[in-house]
């Protein structure tokens, strides 16, 4: 690889960098060609851009940008590495986690996770990563705990407005008989 060539790989990565605030790590060392096939097709289909380059490359790109929440990464940069960059923070996890399903074993292997600011290392943090709720799904959480008390208000002066209104039909229905009923009973001159 050329100067010229390393330089536009630094680059190229370094803008992945910044239009990604999650990325994944991984080893695909073990993979067949077919299977790392299927998982670029799995990323591809799910949104997720799948990048493999050298760990050396993807370490100056990453200190160019002087920001101490890449160094809880550079110990992971070590063998074949695959980058796996999403806008979802757990997409990649439940990539990884249904292709290592599909293939019946432990390949590839998570490395780390940049998520926001936070860094997860280790492959046992894997497990984790899929539980990481989404922007939508907490926006969806916010709106339920909201909406519960205002349904319960609701519901609360609906049976109230309706309990009103079943006393004011009673007495309104009470209220002709009576004098219909006095009516009957009244002498007549």
């Amino acid at each position: 690889m050329t100067p010229a060539q390393k330089n536009e790989a630094i680059e190229v990565l370094k803008s992945k960098f910044s239009q990604y605030s999650n990325f994944y790590i991984t080893n695909t060392e073990s993979l067949t060609v077919e299977q790392v096939s299927k998982l670029r097709r799995l990323c591809f289909e799910k949104n997720v851009e799948m990048k493999v380059a050298k760990n050396t490359l993807i370490k100056k790109a990453l200190e160019s940008f002087n920001d101490e929440k890449y160094a809880g990464v550079y110990e992971s940069l070590n063998g074949v590495t695959a980058l796996m960059f999403s806008d979802s923070p757990k997409e990649p996890a439940m990539i990884l986690t249904s292709f290592r399903k599909e293939n019946k074993g432990d390949r590839p292997v998570l490395k780390a996770a940049l998520i926001g600011e936070d860094v997860f290392t280790g492959d046992k943090e894997l497990v984790n990563l899929t539980k990481i709720k989404t922007k939508n799904e907490l926006i969806g959480e916010v709106i339920g705990l909201l909406q519960s008390p205002a349904k319960r208000v609701l519901a609360a002066l609906l049976h109230h407005h309706e309990g009103k209104a079943g006393a004011e039909t009673a007495e309104a229905t009470a209220t002709p008989d009576a004098p219909a009923a006095e009516a009957e009973t009244a002498p007549a001159e």
